[in-house]
């Protein structure tokens, strides 16, 4: 199988700066968000628009800052607070204590997308390395095994290394038309301590994979996304507790006004569709849920032989469920080869 409908030049290299590098965010940080203390493997709002485009051949090098203050009740201070505590036995999630979280993360992804189709695709591979700052706190501490209140405010921060994340994706081009597989995991090397508040590792393995869709029109500019993935967690070692299966579609809806500017919405929708469990799991199910919406914008930076993009995307949180909530602010630079020195490869035609 071979590909068909090669993108006019100026709009391949739009395709190309605006896809954010593979899995832009998913890993290697700690997020309040879901699943055992409140921490899910994959962020939602990860991709944006054309999501599933064909990209530039070569090396490539994106650079993400992520900032994001959030705020939560008792189920998941008290998520958090279960292993410091060395809680043993079922406490109840309701109680009053309130959490926040301060996220300030810089991610770098180096990625390879080689010129020789693979199963008539474009295939990229690469690798996501966090460093970070995450910080934590508690207006009120649990103590001992059954659960109680008992302790003043506590506040942990920590800076580092998250965990690496290697990734793949491989997509196809038909006129209009594009398509993406992808898969990633998580290799748990970041700094993680269980009896912190803060970390920025996840103290586990994951695997997540799914696929997705761009409709692009180079006539009109219209541009829409969505891409749907599946996360399998791993048992926690420190802690015997085993997230349940999470489900996440990110999706985007944009106009190219000009070849060099794209402005947008985005969201996402993330739900937890199998319990939390494992000898750590002191909180039952904890299945958690969470929509998110808000504007994105990429322009397009002519750089000679290479060409850059700036993207921001920013996300607010709505109908949350066992999940700290709030907003987050993405801004991404990618630096790739031009499209145009690779036209003439047969992934393009």
């Amino acid at each position: 199988m071979s590909l068909s409908g090669a993108p006019h030049p100026a709009h391949r290299l739009l395709r190309g700066t605006l896809v954010l590098a593979f899995a832009a965010f998913a890993g290697g940080t700690t997020v309040v968000s879901a699943d055992e203390a409140g921490i899910s493997f994959w962020v939602p709002g990860t991709y944006g628009a054309l999501a599933a485009a064909p990209l530039p051949q070569g090396f490539s090098i994106a650079e993400i800052y992520y900032h994001s203050p959030i705020n939560g009740g008792g189920d998941v201070a008290i998520a958090r607070q279960i292993p410091i505590a060395g809680v043993t036995t079922r406490v109840s999630a309701s109680l009053d204590i309130h959490i926040g979280v301060q996220n300030d993360l810089l991610l770098s992804i180096p990625s390879y997308v080689f010129a020789t189709p693979v199963l008539g695709g474009q295939l990229q591979i690469g690798m996501l390395i966090p460093y970070g700052r995450n910080k934590v706190f508690v207006d009120q501490t649990i103590v001992g095994p059954m659960g109680m209140l008992g302790g003043p405010p506590m506040t942990s921060a920590i800076t580092g290394f998250g965990d690496f994340e290697p990734q793949t994706s491989l997509r196809w081009n038909f006129g209009v038309h594009n398509f993406m597989i992808y898969a990633t995991g998580d290799v748990p090397i970041g700094l993680y301590n269980p009896q912190s508040l803060a970390n920025v590792g996840y103290g586990h393995g994951a695997i997540d994979g799914g696929g997705g869709y761009t409709y692009f029109n180079e006539k009109t500019g219209d541009e829409f996304s969505a891409v749907l993935g599946f996360t399998y967690n791993f048992t926690n070692p420190s802690t015997q507790y085993q997230n349940g299966v999470d489900v996440h579609l990110d999706w985007s809806l944009s106009h190219f006004f000009t070849k060099d500017f794209d402005f947008g919405a985005a969201g996402y929708f993330y739900n937890q569709a199998s319990c939390d469990h494992g000898l750590g799991d002191q909180l039952g199910c904890f299945e958690s849920r969470v929509l998110g919406v808000g504007p994105q914008a990429t322009f397009v930076i002519p750089l000679g032989n290479q060409q850059g993009a700036l993207n921001l995307k920013w996300y607010k949180d709505f109908d949350w469920t066992h999940r700290a909530q709030g907003w987050s602010g993405w801004l991404t630079f990618v630096l790739s080869n031009n499209p145009t020195d690779a036209q003439h490869t047969p992934t393009h035609r």
